[in-house]
């Protein structure tokens, strides 16, 4: 669910920060309510029930976030976000647990063990070609369609998935004859933790040592439950370290999205969108799930570095750290490209040039030359920019200067003196005019999804400035001149045009780049122009991110893949739910890490945190390797149990999502 970053962001206002919290906050409490649809499937609805109304309550939220994300509406957008997004965590996160142990309840075991297997499988296929279909379109309907007045249609973007719910809960509902449909069994979780409870109580009042501390719950609890719950806790021990594997895959829909968008995008005539690198995932699932079958998993087991199914998380694992180092990397080799940041205790400073003709610029602060060329000046030229990024500022700094025009040329006569005023953290920025030196606060922020075009006047009067797609006839922007403008147009070769004549024909406008255009008129009225790079454009093609996709997907299929059956195998009969659902819950803390890790801000570069979740997950790993090993295996056991079919006649969903889209 990319889309919910771009929107949050670009929408709502959010920084990537910020939009990245909220993302796995949602992310979450969508793996949170696993625990909730167990609670109600196993001790209230069944199943089959639960998967039906709950998948209602899923095209509730998609209708509500599509509906608040249309601008004519005028509603609370944030409010209704935020409702919608809840409704959409409770309803797929409840089904999750219940889809796949609804499946699991098909077979028989153990003589249909080797068939389960083949069905996990089948069904992780399954939800990725849907992934497949839906991360291919949605950016397509978020930014290709222009709806309500706009450039892009998040609100269609938000609906389709809405729309196709509806639809698979007719066909889910269609095949309620062929299922078998098991009876609830009771509130297992509300048991499991009463049991669990009352034998911590016996055991600290106690004196007597007996063989397992659950077993002093045997005075009010059934023997084969404390079995169970002993089994049960045995497989939640082993799944202490696996969040830390769902922080680094779940950043697909965040960081890796917001670093997709910060890249050139264009691959001949087609531009691939940052929300669409994800279809890799889906797409490289289906490739590989049949691939490690066959050829891989035989081959690794053939060298010995599998011989346990523990033994491929580890290694899906240990995939999942690679490919965030390959993500480091590429953040790395992104840097030059995002410009120069404001940062904590300095302060930025750039001087327009709105004439055409040198100036120079002297600079002063506590009594020493700011200048850098070894002279007692600087030079900005004709329609430039005269840069000064990392002057050191608690707060705020009084910078005393003198500008004036070159000897011998049009801006002899000009001169200027004053204190600028430095904000700390700031990008402060002065153009130089007629009569004044006019500052403001700039803003030199990476363009996102095209071009920031500004334009700096030096016009006596006002005049209209647009932009020109000449080549297709469109208008890109039209505004008129004052002295400061900032517009996003799309990227492309462009004219420039002011008050009727072109001063920048057939301009090649790249996308990620923030452009400050300077206008001079001169003594005849003719218009000049320049445009100056304040942020340089995308250069490091999106494609370079395949790498870290392929290797995190080799490492879901390990990782994810074995987990789903692990949890459904090694469960008791009679917590099969409930297992699946703290399978799912460890995507939740996984989320929770990332929400910390980022709020904490501790770090400052994003490559960095790159190459702190890689670490992490190696440590990560290294301690589950040692608990892999001391862990004993249970044999399949049969599902006989509660094969009664309901008596309710109720209508179902299919298999929903394993992923939010």
């Amino acid at each position: 669910m990319a889309v919910l970053s771009l929107y949050l962001r670009d929408k709502l206002g959010y920084t990537d920060n910020g939009a990245t919290v909220i993302y796995h906050t949602f992310t979450m409490f969508a793996y949170f309510f696993p625990l909730v649809g167990a609670m109600i499937a196993d001790g209230w609805l069944g199943r089959f029930r639960t998967i039906f109304y709950l998948s209602i309550v899923y095209a509730a939220g998609s209708a509500l976030i599509s509906v608040s994300a249309m601008p004519q509406l005028n509603l609370p957008t944030l409010g209704f976000t935020i409702a919608a997004l809840l409704l959409i965590a409770f309803g797929t996160g409840g089904i999750k647990p219940c889809v796949s142990a609804f499946g699991g309840d098909q077979f028989k075991l153990p003589e249909q063990a080797k068939h389960l297997g083949y069905f996990f499988s089948l069904f992780y296929f399954a939800i990725n070609a849907g992934s497949l279909i839906s991360t291919f379109l949605t950016p397509i309907l978020r930014a290709d369609i222009k709806c309500f007045g706009e450039n892009d249609c998040y609100s269609l973007a938000f609906g389709v998935p809405g729309i196709l719910m509806i639809v698979s809960i007719v066909f889910f509902v269609a095949g309620k004859r062929l299922y078998i449909i098991k009876n609830p069994a009771g509130n297992i979780i509300g048991k499991v933790s009463s049991c669990i409870g009352h034998a911590v109580i016996n055991s600290w009042k106690s004196k007597q040592k007996r063989e397992h501390w659950l077993d002093h719950a045997d005075d009010k609890y059934d023997a084969n439950l404390i079995e169970d719950i002993k089994s049960l806790l045995r497989v939640l021990v082993l799944f202490i370290p696996l969040p830390v594997f769902w922080a680094l895959f779940d950043q697909q829909g965040s960081r890796w999205t917001f670093q997709a968008d910060r890249m050139e995008q264009d691959i001949g005539s087609w531009t691939l969108k940052a929300d669409q690198m994800q279809v890799l995932n889906p797409l490289l699932i289906l490739i590989f799930i049949p691939l490690f079958e066959v050829a891989i998993y035989p081959f690794l087991t053939y060298c010995k570095l599998i011989k346990k199914p523990l033994h491929k998380m580890i290694w899906g694992g240990i995939l999942a750290a690679t490919a965030f180092v390959i993500s480091g990397v590429v953040e790395l080799n992104l840097l030059p490209t995002y410009g120069t940041p404001v940062s904590q205790g300095l302060a930025q400073l750039r001087i327009y040039n709105g004439f055409d003709c040198n100036f120079n610029i002297t600079l002063t602060n506590h009594y020493t030359l700011l200048n850098q060329n070894g002279t007692d000046y600087e030079m900005v030229g004709p329609l430039s920019v005269f840069e000064k990024l990392d002057i050191l500022t608690s707060n705020s700094t009084e910078v005393p200067y003198f500008i004036e025009g070159q000897e011998n040329s049009a801006c002899a006569n000009h001169e200027y003196a004053g204190t600028f005023t430095l904000l700390e953290k700031t990008a402060n920025s002065y153009f130089i005019k007629n009569n004044e030196i006019y500052g403001f606060i700039d803003n030199n922020d990476k363009a996102i999804d095209g071009v920031s075009v500004r334009f700096l006047s030096n016009i006596d009067r006002v005049t209209t400035i647009s932009i020109e797609d000449v080549k297709n006839n469109q208008t890109k922007l039209n505004i008129t001149s004052d002295n400061y403008n900032q517009s996003s147009i799309g990227k492309g070769k462009r004219d420039v045009i002011v008050g009727g004549q072109v001063v920048l024909q057939d301009y090649n406008f790249r996308s990620g780049a923030v452009y400050t255009i300077n206008i001079h008129q001169d003594s005849t009225g003719t218009y000049i122009a320049n445009a100056v790079i304040i942020t340089p454009p995308n250069t490091i093609h999106i494609l370079w991110l395949i790498p870290q996709y392929v290797v995190m997907t080799m490492g879901e299929v390990m990782f994810s893949v074995t987990g789903l059956e692990f949890s459904f195998t090694q469960a008791p009969a009679s917590m099969k739910s409930v297992l699946t659902a703290v399978w799912l819950l460890t995507v939740a803390f996984g989320n929770l890490i990332v929400v910390l890790i980022v709020e904490g801000n501790f770090l400052d570069a994003q490559w960095k945190e790159f190459f702190l979740f890689a670490g992490l997950m190696l440590i990560d790993m290294l301690i589950f390797t040692m608990m892999a090993c001391r862990y004993k295996y249970v044999t399949h056991r049969s599902s006989e149990e509660n094969l009664a079919v309901e008596e309710i006649k109720m209508p179902q969903k299919r298999n929903s999502l394993e992923k939010p889209t």
